[in-house]
């Protein structure tokens, strides 16, 4: 008669299920991940109820498991995770739709296993996501593309995408953004530009004139880019142009000044970014690598840092200005307070040139507080004395104002403010500064520029002057407007 161990092995080869198996076994799943192992020890003693449902052949050999001794079942440890078969009810049989569910009861020292082997691999079902874990993915999309497209500066009005340039060769003034495309570039178009539809009104807020901001550069100060973008005049209508020289302090300014850039230009709001920014590098070296204020200033540095100084502006009008720009407003890097209204107040005077009044603020110590003074003196009105000097001097001599050593007694408009003036009066020069100048565009289209040489023996913005009244332009000046000058009290 056959023993337990080869009716189970001939059971699984079968259809039929086998009886319960009793005694002292070692005991495999017989279908674990559907392919039988067939168990190969048994010992007599004691009940273990173990179902086993097989309906397919297998030549698996046989498993050797380490050998056991069988303790008396209880309904705790033999028994399947959903109580199909409970030894405690030694009548229940197997059926063959019994699900395949078998056991090992072992006895080792110390401890008692009842151990349940895995089931035939069925369909795998997946684990539902968590409502808060599909909100916080849908989040981290939509901040990846506002991030990517949000952020970027293409999102321009259509007042500024109908401006912009249509090729990198077209005028500067005109904004032109890279092609993100492989493709060259084809040459650039004929343009045709009628400067009789340019217009220059006292009103060019309301023509949506554009204008055309120049400022020559050796140092970079935080106030004047923060005054820069507190102008209210339409940025869109804006063009900045600067020029720096090759120097170390010039490179400092440079790395400064493109920071500030990018920080507006690329992440500010579109109402602060401007119409389009250029920056030139001079070509020349400059006379005083010092832009210290007391060695700037002394006589015998003027004529040569002031050439300097002529050449600069002269390379950065004829490079930047287009044939849309209306108005040209001189300022320097250093004039860090005006108006927010600064062009249009200038403007609304309808003058070829006019000049502002720029004073600088300090600490008075005799006052204890905080006080302000005349700055810029090349806004005057000529003199008698100053001409009898001209006559006596070679051709190549220029004549300085602000210095005792050559006293013209010109009268400075910086002398000409009254504290309770009217603020939009204007007064005749013959000299002006460039420390904040608005030029309407057609002076300088006419030949108007900075003479890096005695013109009359003047030279600069003063040389400017004269050369516009030459041409039929007189300059004028605003001596209770006023701008103000950094300084380092402040």
């Amino acid at each position: 008669m056959a023993g337990p161990i080869e009716k189970a092995n001939a059971k699984l080869r079968g259809p039929a299920i086998s009886p319960p198996v009793q005694g002292n076994l070692s005991l495999l799943e017989a279908r674990l991940f559907q392919k039988p192992i067939f168990v190969n020890q048994v010992a007599s003693s004691s009940t273990c109820k173990t179902p086993v449902n097989s309906d397919e052949e297998t030549t698996n050999p046989p498993v050797s498991l380490p050998p056991a001794v069988l303790r008396p079942p209880s309904p705790e440890t033999c028994s399947d995770a959903k109580g199909r078969l409970n030894p405690a009810n030694s009548n229940q049989t197997p059926t063959p739709s019994t699900s395949l569910s078998l056991f090992l009861c072992y006895d080792f020292p110390r401890n008692i296993f009842s151990i349940p082997m895995a089931r035939p691999m069925g369909p795998v079902r997946l684990k539902k996501t968590s409502p808060l874990t599909l909100a916080l993915g849908a989040g981290l999309c939509i901040f990846i593309l506002y991030f990517l497209i949000g952020s970027s500066p293409s999102g321009f009005s259509a007042s500024r995408k109908a401006t912009a340039a249509s090729h990198p060769l077209s005028p500067p003034t005109s904004p032109f953004r890279k092609s993100t495309g492989k493709a060259k570039y084809q040459a650039p178009p004929v343009a045709h530009y009628n400067l009789n539809n340019v217009t220059v009104t006292p009103k060019p807020l309301e023509n949506r004139e554009n204008i055309l901001v120049l400022t020559p550069m050796a140092r970079f100060y935080q106030g004047y880019w923060d005054n820069l973008l507190k102008l209210t005049y339409p940025h869109e209508l804006i063009t900045l142009g600067f020029i720096l020289p090759k120097s170390k302090e010039g490179n400092q300014a440079t790395t400064e000044l493109q920071k500030q850039i990018a920080k507006t230009q690329q992440s500010g709001p579109e109402k602060d970014r401007f119409k389009s920014i250029i920056i030139l590098r001079q070509d020349f070296d400059p006379p005083i690598q010092s832009q210290d204020e007391a060695e700037r200033h002394k006589m015998h540095n003027q004529k040569r840092r002031r050439a300097a100084m002529a050449k600069a502006r002269n390379s950065l009008l004829f490079t930047t200005l287009g044939p849309a720009t209306s108005w040209v407003l001189w300022l320097d890097a250093d004039v860090v307070e005006t108006p927010p209204t600064l062009i249009q107040d200038l403007a609304s005077h309808d003058k070829p040139v006019i000049a502002p009044n720029c004073f600088q603020r300090f600490y008075n110590e005799e006052k204890k507080a905080m006080d302000e003074r005349p700055y810029d003196f090349n806004n005057w009105q000529d003199s008698d004395a100053a001409q009898d000097l001209a006559k006596k001097m070679g051709p190549d001599d220029v004549l300085l104002e602000g210095y005792a050593e050559m006293a013209t007694y010109r009268a400075l408009m910086a002398y000409m403010h009254k504290p309770d003036g009217f603020r939009a009066e204007t007064v005749p020069l013959d000299g002006v500064g460039g420390a904040a100048l608005l030029v309407k565009a057609d002076v300088h289209r006419d030949g108007a520029m900075f003479p890096p040489f005695a013109f009359y023996h003047l030279i600069e913005t003063e040389g400017f002057a004269k050369m516009a009244k030459r041409l039929g332009w007189q300059p004028f000046g605003m001596p209770n407007y006023k701008v103000y000058r950094y300084h380092a009290q402040i």
